[in-house]
Protein backbone atom coordinates (compact mmCIF):
# COMPACT_ATOMS: atom_id res chain seq x y z
CA UNK A 1 0.00 0.00 0.00
CA UNK A 2 1.17 3.49 -0.79
CA UNK A 3 2.82 5.22 2.37
CA UNK A 4 2.09 8.68 3.32
CA UNK A 5 5.79 9.54 3.00
CA UNK A 6 5.07 8.55 -0.90
CA UNK A 7 2.37 10.65 -0.83
CA UNK A 8 4.73 13.89 0.49
CA UNK A 9 6.90 12.96 -2.36
CA UNK A 10 4.37 13.35 -4.76
CA UNK A 11 3.53 16.21 -3.13
CA UNK A 12 6.83 17.68 -3.28
CA UNK A 13 7.14 17.00 -6.99
CA UNK A 14 3.78 19.05 -7.47
CA UNK A 15 4.57 22.20 -5.40
CA UNK A 16 7.08 23.67 -7.45
CA UNK A 17 5.05 23.61 -10.83
CA UNK A 18 2.42 25.29 -9.14
CA UNK A 19 4.89 27.79 -7.71
CA UNK A 20 6.05 28.69 -10.99
CA UNK A 21 2.42 28.48 -12.45
CA UNK A 22 1.03 30.64 -10.00
CA UNK A 23 4.00 33.45 -10.39
CA UNK A 24 3.14 33.57 -14.37
CA UNK A 25 -0.24 34.00 -13.73
CA UNK A 26 0.12 36.51 -11.14
CA UNK A 27 2.69 38.21 -13.31
CA UNK A 28 0.30 38.84 -15.89
CA UNK A 29 -2.75 38.93 -14.66
CA UNK A 30 -1.94 41.46 -11.80
CA UNK A 31 1.48 42.72 -11.58
CA UNK A 32 1.36 43.35 -15.68
CA UNK A 33 4.82 42.39 -15.78
CA UNK A 34 4.71 40.62 -19.67
CA UNK A 35 2.86 41.67 -23.04
CA UNK A 36 1.59 39.27 -25.14
CA UNK A 37 4.87 39.09 -27.02
CA UNK A 38 6.71 38.70 -24.18
CA UNK A 39 4.58 35.91 -22.75
CA UNK A 40 4.62 34.49 -26.63
CA UNK A 41 8.47 34.69 -26.73
CA UNK A 42 8.75 32.62 -23.41
CA UNK A 43 7.10 29.76 -24.83
CA UNK A 44 9.02 29.95 -28.31
CA UNK A 45 11.88 29.86 -25.90
CA UNK A 46 10.54 26.58 -24.49
CA UNK A 47 9.24 24.99 -27.91
CA UNK A 48 12.69 25.90 -29.79
CA UNK A 49 15.42 25.58 -27.00
CA UNK A 50 14.34 24.27 -23.67
CA UNK A 51 12.77 20.91 -24.30
CA UNK A 52 14.86 19.87 -27.15
CA UNK A 53 17.41 20.50 -24.68
CA UNK A 54 15.59 18.44 -22.32
CA UNK A 55 14.32 15.46 -24.73
CA UNK A 56 18.04 14.73 -25.84
CA UNK A 57 19.00 14.71 -21.67
CA UNK A 58 16.14 12.16 -21.59
CA UNK A 59 16.80 9.82 -24.63
CA UNK A 60 20.62 10.14 -24.50
CA UNK A 61 21.02 8.79 -20.43
CA UNK A 62 18.26 5.98 -21.51
CA UNK A 63 19.73 2.22 -22.30
CA UNK A 64 18.59 1.45 -25.18
CA UNK A 65 19.47 -2.33 -25.13
CA UNK A 66 18.12 -2.72 -21.28
CA UNK A 67 14.19 -1.44 -22.18
CA UNK A 68 11.19 -3.71 -21.34
CA UNK A 69 10.11 -5.20 -24.96
CA UNK A 70 6.39 -5.93 -23.35
CA UNK A 71 6.03 -2.29 -21.42
CA UNK A 72 7.07 -0.69 -24.99
CA UNK A 73 4.82 -2.61 -26.78
CA UNK A 74 1.98 -1.92 -25.10
CA UNK A 75 2.20 1.51 -24.67
CA UNK A 76 2.86 1.75 -28.21
CA UNK A 77 -0.14 -0.42 -29.01
CA UNK A 78 -2.38 1.90 -26.69
CA UNK A 79 -1.33 5.00 -28.89
CA UNK A 80 -1.65 3.62 -32.18
CA UNK A 81 -5.27 2.52 -31.38
CA UNK A 82 -6.06 6.18 -29.85
CA UNK A 83 -4.36 7.86 -33.08
CA UNK A 84 -5.89 5.81 -35.51
CA UNK A 85 -9.44 5.65 -34.03
CA UNK A 86 -9.24 9.58 -33.92
CA UNK A 87 -8.17 9.55 -37.40
CA UNK A 88 -11.06 7.25 -38.73
CA UNK A 89 -13.79 9.40 -36.64
CA UNK A 90 -12.05 12.42 -38.61
CA UNK A 91 -12.22 10.83 -41.90
CA UNK A 92 -16.32 10.21 -40.86
CA UNK A 93 -16.27 13.76 -39.64
CA UNK A 94 -14.95 15.26 -43.03
CA UNK A 95 -17.05 13.61 -45.15
CA UNK A 96 -20.60 14.30 -43.50
CA UNK A 97 -19.40 17.82 -43.48
CA UNK A 98 -18.82 17.94 -47.08
CA UNK A 99 -22.23 16.14 -47.33
CA UNK A 100 -23.95 18.77 -45.20
CA UNK A 101 -22.63 21.34 -47.26
CA UNK A 102 -23.30 19.99 -50.73
CA UNK A 103 -26.92 19.43 -49.34
CA UNK A 104 -27.00 23.34 -48.28
CA UNK A 105 -27.59 22.65 -44.23
CA UNK A 106 -26.28 23.12 -41.23
CA UNK A 107 -23.23 25.98 -40.26
CA UNK A 108 -19.35 25.18 -41.38
CA UNK A 109 -17.60 24.44 -38.38
CA UNK A 110 -14.30 26.50 -37.34
CA UNK A 111 -12.60 24.11 -36.13
CA UNK A 112 -10.71 20.96 -38.10
CA UNK A 113 -11.60 17.70 -37.12
CA UNK A 114 -7.33 17.23 -37.02
CA UNK A 115 -7.37 19.88 -34.30
CA UNK A 116 -9.58 17.56 -32.19
CA UNK A 117 -7.69 14.72 -33.29
CA UNK A 118 -4.13 15.80 -31.79
CA UNK A 119 -6.12 17.61 -28.80
CA UNK A 120 -7.52 14.54 -27.97
CA UNK A 121 -4.37 11.97 -28.41
CA UNK A 122 -1.91 14.68 -26.51
CA UNK A 123 -4.59 14.56 -23.34
CA UNK A 124 -5.30 10.77 -23.25
CA UNK A 125 -2.25 9.21 -24.36
CA UNK A 126 1.07 11.70 -23.39
CA UNK A 127 1.33 11.65 -19.18
CA UNK A 128 3.26 13.42 -17.29
CA UNK A 129 5.85 10.35 -16.83
CA UNK A 130 8.92 11.49 -15.28
CA UNK A 131 7.72 15.07 -13.19
CA UNK A 132 4.76 13.31 -11.49
CA UNK A 133 5.28 9.58 -12.24
CA UNK A 134 8.82 8.88 -10.86
CA UNK A 135 7.63 9.91 -7.02
CA UNK A 136 3.99 8.57 -7.07
CA UNK A 137 5.31 5.23 -8.59
CA UNK A 138 7.84 4.93 -7.18
CA UNK A 139 6.17 5.29 -3.40
CA UNK A 140 3.70 2.41 -4.80
CA UNK A 141 5.94 -0.13 -6.80
CA UNK A 142 9.39 0.51 -5.77
CA UNK A 143 12.79 2.01 -7.48
CA UNK A 144 12.18 -0.36 -10.53
CA UNK A 145 9.36 1.72 -11.81
CA UNK A 146 11.85 4.89 -12.25
CA UNK A 147 13.23 3.20 -15.08
CA UNK A 148 10.04 2.31 -16.90
CA UNK A 149 8.92 5.48 -16.72
CA UNK A 150 11.81 7.04 -18.44
CA UNK A 151 11.36 4.28 -21.05
CA UNK A 152 8.38 5.16 -21.71
CA UNK A 153 8.97 8.94 -21.77
CA UNK A 154 12.06 8.24 -24.49
CA UNK A 155 9.45 6.48 -26.74
CA UNK A 156 7.09 9.68 -26.51
CA UNK A 157 9.62 12.49 -27.16
CA UNK A 158 11.15 9.84 -29.78
CA UNK A 159 8.02 8.97 -31.51
CA UNK A 160 4.65 10.19 -30.41
CA UNK A 161 5.77 13.93 -30.19
CA UNK A 162 7.32 13.74 -33.53
CA UNK A 163 3.84 12.45 -34.70
CA UNK A 164 2.23 15.26 -33.05
CA UNK A 165 4.30 17.73 -34.25
CA UNK A 166 3.80 16.23 -37.98
CA UNK A 167 -0.03 16.62 -37.36
CA UNK A 168 0.43 20.20 -36.50
CA UNK A 169 2.60 21.12 -39.56
CA UNK A 170 0.30 19.00 -41.54
CA UNK A 171 -2.30 21.84 -40.44
CA UNK A 172 -0.12 24.93 -40.87
CA UNK A 173 0.91 23.91 -44.43
CA UNK A 174 -2.86 22.77 -45.14
CA UNK A 175 -3.96 26.75 -44.41
CA UNK A 176 -1.40 28.15 -46.34
CA UNK A 177 -1.77 25.75 -49.12
CA UNK A 178 -5.47 26.77 -49.05
CA UNK A 179 -4.66 30.59 -48.69
CA UNK A 180 -2.62 30.47 -51.68
CA UNK A 181 -5.18 28.84 -53.63
CA UNK A 182 -7.58 31.58 -52.53
CA UNK A 183 -5.45 33.83 -53.43
CA UNK A 184 -4.68 32.50 -57.14
CA UNK A 185 -8.49 32.47 -58.02
CA UNK A 186 -9.32 36.03 -56.99
CA UNK A 187 -5.96 37.62 -58.35
CA UNK A 188 -6.23 40.74 -60.00
CA UNK A 189 -3.71 39.84 -62.89
CA UNK A 190 -5.59 35.97 -62.98
CA UNK A 191 -7.17 35.32 -66.40
CA UNK A 192 -11.32 36.13 -66.26
CA UNK A 193 -10.35 38.21 -62.89
CA UNK A 194 -11.31 41.34 -64.74
CA UNK A 195 -12.06 42.87 -68.08
CA UNK A 196 -8.22 43.20 -69.61
CA UNK A 197 -7.20 47.04 -71.74
CA UNK A 198 -7.52 45.28 -74.88
CA UNK A 199 -11.10 44.52 -74.98
CA UNK A 200 -11.78 47.63 -73.22
CA UNK A 201 -10.04 50.33 -75.32
CA UNK A 202 -11.57 50.04 -78.64
CA UNK A 203 -15.29 50.43 -77.73
CA UNK A 204 -14.02 53.31 -75.33
CA UNK A 205 -12.40 54.84 -78.30
CA UNK A 206 -15.76 54.68 -80.15
CA UNK A 207 -17.73 55.92 -77.75
CA UNK A 208 -15.17 58.73 -77.02
CA UNK A 209 -15.05 59.74 -80.86
CA UNK A 210 -18.99 59.77 -80.94
CA UNK A 211 -18.93 61.97 -78.56
CA UNK A 212 -16.16 64.40 -79.74
CA UNK A 213 -17.61 64.50 -83.17
CA UNK A 214 -21.50 65.80 -81.60
CA UNK A 215 -19.84 68.20 -79.72
CA UNK A 216 -18.16 69.54 -83.10
CA UNK A 217 -21.10 69.01 -84.85
CA UNK A 218 -23.74 70.57 -82.57
CA UNK A 219 -21.24 74.00 -82.23
CA UNK A 220 -20.83 74.11 -85.97
CA UNK A 221 -24.00 76.68 -87.25
CA UNK A 222 -25.44 75.10 -90.05
CA UNK A 223 -28.19 76.88 -92.18
CA UNK A 224 -30.11 73.77 -93.35
CA UNK A 225 -32.20 71.74 -91.24
CA UNK A 226 -32.16 69.18 -93.37
CA UNK A 227 -28.43 69.05 -93.72
CA UNK A 228 -27.55 68.67 -89.69
CA UNK A 229 -30.36 65.95 -89.73
CA UNK A 230 -28.54 64.26 -92.13
CA UNK A 231 -24.89 64.48 -90.79
CA UNK A 232 -26.46 64.11 -87.09
CA UNK A 233 -27.80 60.59 -89.03
CA UNK A 234 -24.65 59.74 -90.63
CA UNK A 235 -22.62 59.95 -87.11
CA UNK A 236 -25.47 57.69 -85.42
CA UNK A 237 -24.84 55.12 -88.04
CA UNK A 238 -21.06 55.32 -88.31
CA UNK A 239 -20.78 55.33 -84.08
CA UNK A 240 -23.15 52.42 -84.52
CA UNK A 241 -21.29 50.39 -86.76
CA UNK A 242 -17.72 51.00 -85.17
CA UNK A 243 -19.40 49.55 -82.02
CA UNK A 244 -20.71 46.81 -83.80
CA UNK A 245 -17.34 45.81 -85.07
CA UNK A 246 -15.79 45.72 -82.05
CA UNK A 247 -17.77 44.05 -80.33
CA UNK A 248 -17.79 41.06 -82.72
CA UNK A 249 -14.19 41.38 -82.46
CA UNK A 250 -14.10 41.02 -78.89
CA UNK A 251 -16.34 38.36 -79.38
CA UNK A 252 -13.97 35.90 -81.44
CA UNK A 253 -11.70 36.87 -79.40
CA UNK A 254 -13.32 35.31 -76.82
CA UNK A 255 -13.96 32.22 -78.50
CA UNK A 256 -10.71 31.96 -79.99
CA UNK A 257 -8.73 32.49 -75.95
CA UNK A 258 -8.52 29.57 -74.12
CA UNK A 259 -10.69 29.40 -70.91
CA UNK A 260 -8.97 30.35 -67.61
CA UNK A 261 -7.21 27.83 -66.05
CA UNK A 262 -8.81 26.19 -62.85
CA UNK A 263 -7.35 26.35 -59.41
CA UNK A 264 -6.71 22.89 -58.23
CA UNK A 265 -6.38 22.58 -54.56
CA UNK A 266 -2.61 20.81 -53.33
CA UNK A 267 -3.00 16.85 -52.70
CA UNK A 268 -3.18 15.29 -49.60
CA UNK A 269 0.36 13.37 -50.40
CA UNK A 270 1.81 16.99 -51.26
CA UNK A 271 0.45 18.45 -48.23
CA UNK A 272 2.00 15.48 -46.08
CA UNK A 273 5.62 16.23 -48.21
CA UNK A 274 5.94 19.99 -46.94
CA UNK A 275 4.79 18.95 -43.35
CA UNK A 276 7.53 16.32 -43.32
CA UNK A 277 10.28 18.46 -44.84
CA UNK A 278 9.26 20.99 -41.78
CA UNK A 279 9.24 18.22 -39.37
CA UNK A 280 13.14 17.15 -40.42
CA UNK A 281 14.11 20.95 -39.79
CA UNK A 282 12.47 21.85 -35.93
CA UNK A 283 14.93 21.23 -32.68
CA UNK A 284 12.72 18.40 -31.21
CA UNK A 285 13.32 15.86 -34.00
CA UNK A 286 16.95 16.47 -34.30
CA UNK A 287 17.27 16.31 -30.46
CA UNK A 288 15.70 13.09 -30.24
CA UNK A 289 17.33 11.48 -32.84
CA UNK A 290 21.10 12.57 -31.91
CA UNK A 291 20.09 11.88 -28.28
CA UNK A 292 19.26 8.31 -29.64
CA UNK A 293 22.17 7.69 -32.01
CA UNK A 294 24.58 8.98 -28.60
CA UNK A 295 22.66 6.66 -26.53
CA UNK A 296 23.70 4.02 -29.05
CA UNK A 297 27.14 4.37 -28.86
CA UNK A 298 27.85 4.97 -25.27
CA UNK A 299 25.79 2.07 -23.67
CA UNK A 300 27.61 0.24 -26.52
CA UNK A 301 31.26 1.05 -25.62
CA UNK A 302 30.88 2.26 -22.11
CA UNK A 303 31.61 6.49 -22.68
CA UNK A 304 30.16 9.33 -21.15
CA UNK A 305 29.16 12.44 -22.22
CA UNK A 306 31.99 15.31 -21.13
CA UNK A 307 31.13 17.23 -18.64
CA UNK A 308 31.63 20.29 -20.15
CA UNK A 309 28.83 19.26 -22.62
CA UNK A 310 26.46 17.64 -20.03
CA UNK A 311 26.81 21.06 -17.34
CA UNK A 312 26.08 23.21 -20.52
CA UNK A 313 23.09 21.27 -21.37
CA UNK A 314 22.05 20.91 -17.45
CA UNK A 315 21.56 24.49 -17.78
CA UNK A 316 19.45 24.80 -20.29
CA UNK A 317 17.34 21.58 -19.90
CA UNK A 318 16.42 22.75 -16.28
CA UNK A 319 14.64 25.80 -17.40
CA UNK A 320 12.38 23.41 -19.86
CA UNK A 321 9.60 21.96 -16.64
CA UNK A 322 9.56 25.67 -14.45
CA UNK A 323 9.01 27.94 -17.69
CA UNK A 324 6.05 26.03 -19.30
CA UNK A 325 4.16 25.93 -15.97
CA UNK A 326 4.98 29.75 -15.87
CA UNK A 327 3.69 30.07 -19.45
CA UNK A 328 0.38 27.51 -18.72
CA UNK A 329 0.03 30.39 -15.79
CA UNK A 330 0.71 33.53 -18.43
CA UNK A 331 -2.07 31.79 -20.66
CA UNK A 332 -4.56 31.31 -18.22
CA UNK A 333 -3.43 35.34 -16.82
CA UNK A 334 -4.84 36.46 -20.23
CA UNK A 335 -8.02 34.49 -20.45
CA UNK A 336 -11.37 36.12 -19.60
CA UNK A 337 -12.13 32.67 -17.25
CA UNK A 338 -9.71 30.40 -14.90
CA UNK A 339 -10.91 27.30 -16.95
CA UNK A 340 -10.62 29.13 -20.44
CA UNK A 341 -12.30 26.11 -22.52
CA UNK A 342 -15.18 26.11 -20.36
CA UNK A 343 -16.58 23.27 -17.93
CA UNK A 344 -18.23 20.74 -20.41
CA UNK A 345 -14.84 20.40 -22.64
CA UNK A 346 -12.82 20.27 -19.03
CA UNK A 347 -14.93 17.85 -18.58
CA UNK A 348 -14.80 15.61 -21.20
CA UNK A 349 -10.91 16.12 -21.40
CA UNK A 350 -10.96 14.56 -17.77
CA UNK A 351 -12.81 11.98 -18.80
CA UNK A 352 -10.24 11.18 -22.00
CA UNK A 353 -7.30 11.49 -19.37
CA UNK A 354 -8.19 9.41 -16.31
CA UNK A 355 -11.00 7.07 -17.98
CA UNK A 356 -10.12 6.02 -21.66
CA UNK A 357 -6.57 6.66 -21.83
CA UNK A 358 -5.87 4.07 -18.60
CA UNK A 359 -8.73 1.79 -19.74
CA UNK A 360 -7.23 1.70 -23.23
CA UNK A 361 -3.64 0.80 -21.57
CA UNK A 362 -5.08 -1.50 -19.91
CA UNK A 363 -6.65 -3.55 -22.98
CA UNK A 364 -3.31 -3.08 -24.85
CA UNK A 365 -1.15 -4.31 -21.93
CA UNK A 366 -3.95 -7.44 -21.77
CA UNK A 367 -3.57 -7.88 -25.43
CA UNK A 368 0.47 -8.04 -25.12
CA UNK A 369 0.06 -10.70 -22.27
CA UNK A 370 1.62 -8.55 -19.44
CA UNK A 371 0.22 -9.60 -15.82
CA UNK A 372 1.48 -8.42 -12.05
CA UNK A 373 3.38 -5.43 -11.36
CA UNK A 374 4.47 -4.38 -15.05
CA UNK A 375 0.54 -4.61 -15.87
CA UNK A 376 -0.09 -2.20 -12.81
CA UNK A 377 2.57 0.48 -13.13
CA UNK A 378 0.89 0.38 -17.48
CA UNK A 379 -2.35 1.62 -16.26
CA UNK A 380 -1.40 3.57 -13.26
CA UNK A 381 0.85 5.73 -15.64
CA UNK A 382 -1.60 6.43 -18.38
CA UNK A 383 -3.53 8.16 -15.44
CA UNK A 384 -0.76 10.80 -14.57
CA UNK A 385 -1.70 13.96 -15.22
CA UNK A 386 -1.33 15.55 -18.87
CA UNK A 387 2.78 16.59 -20.09
CA UNK A 388 3.64 20.61 -19.56
CA UNK A 389 4.75 19.85 -23.10
CA UNK A 390 1.79 19.03 -25.12
CA UNK A 391 0.48 22.93 -23.74
CA UNK A 392 4.13 24.44 -25.13
CA UNK A 393 3.52 22.55 -28.32
CA UNK A 394 -0.06 23.48 -28.58
CA UNK A 395 0.23 27.39 -27.68
CA UNK A 396 3.21 27.28 -30.15
CA UNK A 397 0.69 26.09 -33.20
CA UNK A 398 -1.90 28.09 -31.56
CA UNK A 399 -4.42 24.83 -31.26
CA UNK A 400 -6.84 24.37 -28.39
CA UNK A 401 -4.15 26.00 -26.26
CA UNK A 402 -7.12 26.85 -23.83
CA UNK A 403 -7.58 23.30 -23.74
CA UNK A 404 -4.28 21.80 -22.76
CA UNK A 405 -3.73 24.22 -20.18
CA UNK A 406 -6.96 23.50 -18.22
CA UNK A 407 -5.85 19.73 -18.60
CA UNK A 408 -2.13 20.66 -17.34
CA UNK A 409 -3.50 22.47 -14.48
CA UNK A 410 -6.61 20.72 -13.40
CA UNK A 411 -5.06 17.34 -14.28
CA UNK A 412 -1.96 17.86 -11.66
CA UNK A 413 -4.42 18.23 -8.85
CA UNK A 414 -7.03 15.62 -9.64
CA UNK A 415 -4.06 12.65 -10.89
CA UNK A 416 -2.98 12.10 -7.02
CA UNK A 417 -6.84 10.27 -5.58
CA UNK A 418 -7.37 9.11 -9.34
CA UNK A 419 -3.97 6.90 -9.60
CA UNK A 420 -4.54 6.08 -6.05
CA UNK A 421 -7.89 4.73 -6.67
CA UNK A 422 -6.38 2.59 -9.79
CA UNK A 423 -3.76 1.47 -7.72
CA UNK A 424 -5.90 0.34 -4.92
CA UNK A 425 -7.91 -1.44 -7.57
CA UNK A 426 -5.31 -3.49 -9.57
CA UNK A 427 -4.26 -4.22 -6.28
CA UNK A 428 -7.42 -6.16 -5.02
Amino acid sequence: MITWLAVYHVVEAMAPLYTAAVLGYASVRWLKAFSEEQCAGINHFVAIYAVPVLIFNMVSTNNPYAMNGRLVAADTLQKAVMLLGLVAWAAWESRSRRRRRSNGGGKASTASPLQWVVTAFSVASLPNTIIMGVPLLGGMYGAMSKDLMKQIVVMQFCVWYNVVIFIYEYMAARRAATAMDGTAKISPGSPGAAPSAEKIAPNDEAVVAAKRAHEVTVNIEITEVAAASTAQKDLADNTTTTVAKETSTDAEAEKASPPPAKSTAPSVRHIGLMAGKKVLKIPNTYASFLGLIWALIAFKCGIKMPKIIDDSLFTIQTTAVGLSMFASGTFIARQSRFVPCGYAIASVSMVLKFLIGPVVMLLASLAIGMHGTLLHIAVVQAALPLAVTSFVYAEEYKVHADIMSTGVILGIFISLPVTIVYYILLGL
